[in-house]
């Protein structure tokens, strides 16, 4: 059975991409929305034939944004939520009615460097190694159950800019794999 994929971005969407290219017997993007009504991953998504739903939080409110948020999730029919490069944190109230129906890909090794600013601070920690992590969305920030991860070498002259584009591209190779698993345990 295909599951109903939600996704959630708020910038321009390379992750959202790679998720919608890949998608097909574990799941269908049914909605991409966005917290930032000028993200450009939205015009992609449009072009693509997805619905979708933007509304800035600074708006309305948090609380009021995440009501209509979740009323559109559901009113598409999403099942499950894909956060891609969303920036913003969820309240505790929200993750629990989506609980464990929600998974992120973060640009760290968890546990190590959860929140922002993670190559900048792999490089400055002497890391030899960075990637990504795809986990399970919790109340906890970054703490969920970690499904899979990818590494990439810190090269000696890397920048925060350098190694973020290495790893991009293993968040898309690594994303879309995870997910169609995850949906189908």
């Amino acid at each position: 059975m295909t599951a109903k994929l939600g996704i959630l971005i708020s910038g321009r969407g390379s992750n959202m991409q790679s998720l919608v290219t890949h998608a097909g017997a574990a799941y269908e993007v049914v909605v991409v929305a966005s917290d930032r009504p000028t993200a450009p991953g939205l015009a992609w998504a449009l072009e693509h034939g997805i619905p979708t739903f933007a509304l800035s939080p600074k708006d309305v409110g948090r609380a009021t944004y995440e009501v209509a948020l979740d009323a559109a999730l559901r009113a598409a029919g999403a099942e499950y939520l894909a956060l891609a490069g969303y920036m913003r944190l969820l309240s505790d109230e929200f993750v629990a009615r989506w609980r464990n129906r929600i998974i992120n890909i973060h640009p760290s090794l968890l546990p190590k460097y959860k929140g922002l600013d993670t190559h900048a601070r792999a490089i400055a920690a002497g890391d030899t190694v960075a990637g990504c992590s795809v986990h399970v969305v919790t109340e906890e920030l970054d703490g969920g159950e970690v499904l899979r991860q990818a590494e990439v070498p810190i090269l000696p002259d890397d920048t925060p800019q350098t190694l973020a584009a290495r790893v991009l591209a293993e968040e898309h190779r690594l994303y879309p794999r995870v997910l169609a698993e995850w949906l189908s345990r």
